[in-house]
């Protein structure tokens, strides 16, 4: 069993806006070290075990696609420190940053910065954050050595444990986006209703 608030309450969320340029930015520590990190996001066969299949080719001036989702091409790459990707089409980069702490821990830094976000404010953050919740939880399975052995990123997808971890991280990024002060109230309880149908079907606010 998965302890869904420890998760929930280890990363850290938060949301800015720059003229038509929104952004989540995401925070996590894992007991690995930076190296470790950076196999496991880059490499399609590991990636492919605890997120979501994959194929590409890891370099400047490459590409990636995850299965039935979205893909990109890649920008930067400086390993095992960070790369820059766009996710899904140009108007969406991400970038991913690797620094080495103490006692063998790494933080991790996620950076999601979207030109002609959908929604006022930064409603859309909620479009986009559980996801990649969902994301640095399975990393902190699979790098920590908790993953089932007959884990299936597909099917866990979809499973009545990973939706109760979704609800709470919609409600989480509720509460981020609320104190941005970028919404109004009500576009912003619109903006979660669509992000709880998104990412965990049957729930109510």
């Amino acid at each position: 069993m998965i302890d869904i608030l420890e998760h929930i309450n280890a990363v850290q969320r938060e949301v800015s806006r720059t003229g038509e340029d929104a952004t989540v930015l995401m925070r996590r520590a894992y007991r690995a070290l930076p190296e470790e990190i950076w196999d496991a996001l880059t490499d399609p066969e590991r990636l492919s075990r605890w997120m979501w299949p994959m194929t590409g080719d890891f370099r400047v001036g490459g590409s990636f696609a995850l299965q039935d989702m979205a893909g990109g091409d890649i920008l930067e790459c400086e390993p095992p420190k960070r790369f820059k990707v766009t996710y899904g089409g140009a108007n969406s980069l991400l970038e991913i940053r690797l620094h080495a702490g103490a006692q063998g821990v790494t933080e991790l830094e996620l950076e999601h910065v979207v030109t002609d976000v959908p929604g006022p404010g930064l409603g859309g953050a909620l479009y986009v954050g559980p996801g990649w919740d969902s994301g640095l939880l399975a990393l902190a399975l699979y790098v920590e050595g908790h993953l089932p052995a007959d884990w299936s990123p597909v099917k866990f997808h979809d499973s009545p444990e990973m939706l109760q971890f979704n609800e709470q991280s919609v409600r989480a990024w509720l509460e981020v986006v609320r104190r941005s002060g970028t919404t109004t109230e009500e576009d912003l309880l619109e903006a979660a209703k669509v992000s709880m149908a998104q990412f965990a079907p049957g729930v109510e606010l």
